[in-house]
């Protein structure tokens, strides 16, 4: 649901009601993750998607059904043997879809009510605030759909409608999820302990875009800045010569940087998920800024360079002091091998590789290979039941 939380606070803040549809659950190969959401407005607008147009339409009807019952439902989805073009996935999987009402302009806006901590979430993500939004998917009828919005310090809005422990244990819970980034399911008992009747939460967490630092103010980079953008980074593109490190030639950044590119990595707190792009191709800029960068708990580095190049910059890595387990990290030429010419082609090649970089993706064509298609699928709980 936070992948929509932008135009979900503005529905909010204007009073609209809606009710929004999250996939709760995957099994099999399904076209989106857990977390993924299509909201439903009163008057009938719909943003975002559960399954990438399968059963976009019958949810669509969940969702105008709940906003009349006001009441969550849980359903599932999944391929139909006897007409693979009905409603269903084609593609062979099952989602589980919980829909929940959402009603700003009434008694809902309230704090305290059960929806109250689906708006907060909604207004936190959208801020860029650092929140985890817990919410029951199977359990007590009476408690699917009630919500927990959880934030760093520990503070808590909303209850999940059981024993007060229950709604320690789940924050505890969705604390762990959100220090990590991720989002997923969880299973603890109604009494707050693994012992109880069983409930499981979804877990979504809101955090800060992940980082994406160009470094070089060059027309690749313009190109990369883009691509980065429409991938959900936040771009950085940093070089040390004010007259080509201007917003002005890169209009997709967030901010361009003038300074030295190690020096301004050095001022900077990054994390796991950061990408480090290096299209400097100048040893004087290279060799101290990967010096650095290879040393980052970071997500991806890549440097932009022929196999020459590449070859000499190791070699001067080599001599200031770099082993070669830190080198093995180092994309370098940067990108997949897409022939690419044009900066935005080389763009795309470079995105490419950080995407499967980062879900474990091989690179090769899906055509006539036996890898996954969804490298990052985890095992979830079992398939969640119908709860009207």
């Amino acid at each position: 649901m936070l992948d929509i939380a932008e135009e979900l606070h503005r529905w909010c803040e204007g009073g609209r009601d809606f009710a929004v549809a999250t996939v709760v659950a995957t099994h099999g190969s399904a076209p989106r993750p857990p977390g993924a959401a299509l909201a439903v407005a009163a008057d009938g607008e719909a943003i975002g998607s559960v399954s990438g147009g399968c059963v976009e339409g019958a949810v669509y009807e969940l969702c105008q059904e709940a906003l009349v019952s006001g009441e969550s439902v849980l359903s599932s989805f999944g391929y139909s043997d006897e007409d693979a073009f009905a409603v269903g996935l084609t593609c062979g999987g099952v989602i589980d879809i919980l829909v929940t009402p959402v009603r700003p302009s009434g008694a809902q806006a309230k704090e305290g009510s059960a929806a109250f901590p689906l708006a907060a979430a909604v207004a936190a993500a959208a801020r860029g605030e650092t929140a985890a939004l817990a919410r029951v998917v199977a359990g007590p009828a009476a408690m699917v759909g009630r919500a927990l919005l959880v934030r760093p310090d520990g503070t808590r809005t909303g209850t999940l409608g059981g024993h007060a422990v229950l709604d320690r244990t789940a924050a505890e819970e969705a604390a762990a999820l959100l220090d990590a980034g991720r989002t997923g399911t969880v299973e603890i008992g109604t009494d707050g302990s693994r012992c109880g009747e069983p409930v499981v939460l979804l877990v979504e967490s809101s955090v800060p875009p992940p980082r994406m630092i160009v470094f070089g103010a060059i027309d690749f980079a313009a190109a990369l800045a883009g691509v980065g953008k429409f991938l959900g980074y936040h771009v950085t593109v940093c070089d040390a010569r004010p007259v080509f490190a201007t917003a002005e030639r890169f209009p997709a950044a967030d901010e361009v940087v003038v300074e030295w590119p190690h020096r301004y990595l050095d001022a900077q707190e990054l994390d796991a998920r950061t990408v480090l792009c290096v299209l400097t191709h100048d040893a004087k800029f290279d060799v101290p800024l990967l010096e650095r960068a290879l040393r980052l708990p970071v997500a991806y580095v890549g440097a932009m360079g022929s196999r020459r190049t590449h070859e000499d910059r190791l070699d001067r890595l080599r001599a200031v002091g770099m082993g070669e387990r830190e080198l093995d990290r180092l994309r370098s030429p940067i990108g997949l091998d897409l022939g690419a010419r044009t900066p935005e082609e080389t763009a795309l090649s470079i995105a490419a590789e950080i995407v499967a970089s980062r879900r474990g993706g091989s690179g090769v064509p899906l055509t006539g290979a036996h890898t996954p298609i969804h490298h990052d699928t985890r095992s979830g709980p079992e398939r969640l039941g119908s709860v009207a």
